[in-house]
């Protein structure tokens, strides 16, 4: 069989949805400066917003995963990747998450320790549609499945944090900063 590749830079694209947050956000930190951190504390908000922005594209184009006879590699934008032998590998599926009025399905991989890999460059959804992704899967999950003794696949007992989303994680995070940034701004006028 074929040694497969899924990078990033061939999956995601910046959207006109994800520029408008964007500037929203810098529009919201400009109204927060203007009522009390003023233009330098304005110049530090939107820069570091900026600067995490262009981070967290520069690693998501990076990313690739690689499927091949010695297991799955995975490499999130940040050096040569880490390969998973096809010994350790208990289980792939498919997690599919309902966000924002539609749905993101991506594959994922669980190793004998307990631990789960997404894998990235390997994700369908409203935003980054890739009409291919279930034939791809199933290569994925043929390899896996030519390349393991049937005994050693264990599919996993669902837990709590299967239910929270990446998405809903960053929308938690996000809130927590903002609180602690106003209650800031708040405390420090006399």
């Amino acid at each position: 069989m074929d040694e497969l590749i899924f990078r990033g830079r061939d999956r995601y694209r910046p959207s006109w949805s994800q520029l408008l947050i964007l500037l929203v956000l810098l529009v919201a930190q400009g109204f927060a400066a203007a009522h009390g951190l003023g233009a330098k504390g304005f110049l530090w908000l939107a820069g570091g917003t900026l600067a995490l922005s262009g981070l967290g594209l520069w690693v998501t184009v990076r990313s690739w995963s690689r499927v091949g006879p010695e297991g799955i590699t995975i490499c999130w934008g940040f050096g040569r990747g880490r390969t998973y032998p096809w010994d350790r590998i208990r289980w792939i599926d498919v997690r599919t998450v309902d966000a924002q009025g539609g749905t993101s399905s991506q594959v994922r991989m669980f190793i004998a320790n307990g631990r789960r890999r997404a894998l990235p460059g390997l994700l369908h959804s409203d935003l980054y549609p890739s009409p291919d992704f279930d034939e791809q899967f199933h290569r994925v999950r043929n390899w896996w499945e030519l390349s393991t003794e049937a005994s050693a696949r264990v599919e996993p007992v669902r837990r709590f944090r299967d239910r929270i989303t990446v998405t809903v994680a960053a929308v938690l995070a996000t809130l927590v900063i903002a609180a602690g940034a106003a209650a800031f701004i708040v405390l420090r006028q006399p």
